[in-house]
């Protein structure tokens, strides 16, 4: 995901935080502060969602660490100002499982409530939930009922939050899951529309926020999963490019400048006696040329880093590796240690919009 970078990893996952997790901060921060001019009570604030960022990593590894124990590996963990997102390699095939996957994150959150509700008894009990807006409110009260809350909105009926695939999970017992995830989506984006007027009515921008971020995540899935149905059981071969143009390691990089230059290729294989040695993508190389000229070499530059295709492999499978986080949008095709061809989103794309002219087509 753009503006975010890396800062951990935990239990094999990479950990990401958004640009926008850090306005978060200052936004609380500076809020506690104004409450009553004090600096401890902006450092509880600061302490408030320090904790919020814990319970939302405990609640995305719920997700991953029950994605993992049915062969799914999870890319990375991104913390965003609304929640995390746990971006798993694929969804379970089995609704069953899926629906597991969506509910192990709440239930982490009802777990530690539970928890916190058991602490507060042994006290005077837990505080009303209007102490969690009250600047130094009780602050085990205050983590009760962020996991509540967390509960509930993670569990509306909508993408991208875990109610959305829960009732995706249940339609598609049923049905069809492309036919589920439509269905999913339609009512995702219905609830964003309440959302909207929700925000309209009462003045808060915040509402008007999130009803964008669920318009994008039910659109967003919904494609997704069209895209992934119209390419099942659809080989790599028919769909890759086998008029390509390689690099080579000692190759400067005003080579390259002159393929992209003629039209040919954004990204491109680099082959080093025979065998694919990396790959060398248009982001690279413009970084490259401000930095070396065109005189550099491409073997400095290119990624060493990179996954293959073989022929026979199904588009639906080689469409996720594409979207995985790097920027490559090519992915050589390789059989018996050659390369044979290259695919890229772009040829799926053209793939699609030519299978959907064909059944438009009179038999």
């Amino acid at each position: 995901m753009r503006w975010s970078w890396r800062i951990g990893r935990i239990v094999g996952i990479d950990l990401y935080m958004h640009l926008t997790f850090l306005i978060l901060v200052g936004w609380v921060a500076v809020r506690h502060y104004l409450a009553r001019q004090s600096v401890a009570d902006a450092l509880i604030g600061v302490a408030f969602i320090l904790c919020l960022f814990a319970i939302v990593v405990l609640h995305e590894l719920g997700h991953a660490l029950t994605a993992r124990r049915f062969g799914i590996p999870t890319r990375d963990i991104t913390l965003l100002p609304i929640g995390g997102v746990a971006r798993l390699e694929r969804m379970p095939e089995d609704p069953k499982q899926e629906l597991l996957v969506a509910v192990a994150g709440p239930a982490v959150n009802v777990v530690l409530a539970a928890i916190l509700f058991l602490v507060l008894q042994l006290g005077a009990g837990p505080t009303p939930l209007t102490d969690l807006a009250q600047v130094g409110g009780n602050f085990l009260s205050q983590m009760l009922w962020v996991n509540v809350s967390l509960v509930l909105f993670n569990m509306l009926p909508a993408f991208p939050m875990d109610g959305g695939r829960v009732l995706r999970a249940l339609l598609a017992m049923r049905m069809d899951y492309a036919r589920a995830t439509q269905i999913a989506a339609i009512i995702g984006q219905a609830m964003a529309v309440v959302f909207v007027v929700a925000g309209l009515v009462t003045g808060n921008p915040f509402l008007v926020f999130i009803a964008l971020f669920v318009w994008m995540g039910a659109a967003g899935e919904s494609t997704m999963v069209q895209m992934r149905s119209a390419l099942g059981g659809i080989p790599v071969q028919k769909a890759m490019v086998t008029d390509f143009r390689v690099l080579a390691p000692q190759d400067p990089l005003g080579r390259a400048v002159e393929h992209v230059l003629s039209g040919f290729q954004q990204d491109f294989p680099v082959v080093d006696q025979g065998r694919v040695a990396g790959v060398l993508t248009r982001a690279d190389l413009l970084k490259a040329l401000a930095g070396r000229g065109q005189e550099g070499r491409v073997g400095d530059v290119m990624r060493r880093d990179f996954e293959t295709a073989d022929p026979r492999d199904m588009l639906e499978g080689v469409l996720g590796r594409l979207q995985r986080r790097g920027g490559c949008r090519t992915l050589p095709v390789v059989h018996n240690g050659q390369l044979v061809g290259v695919v890229t989103t772009d040829n799926l794309g053209e793939l699609l919009m030519v299978e959907e002219a064909l059944r438009k087509a009179p038999r």
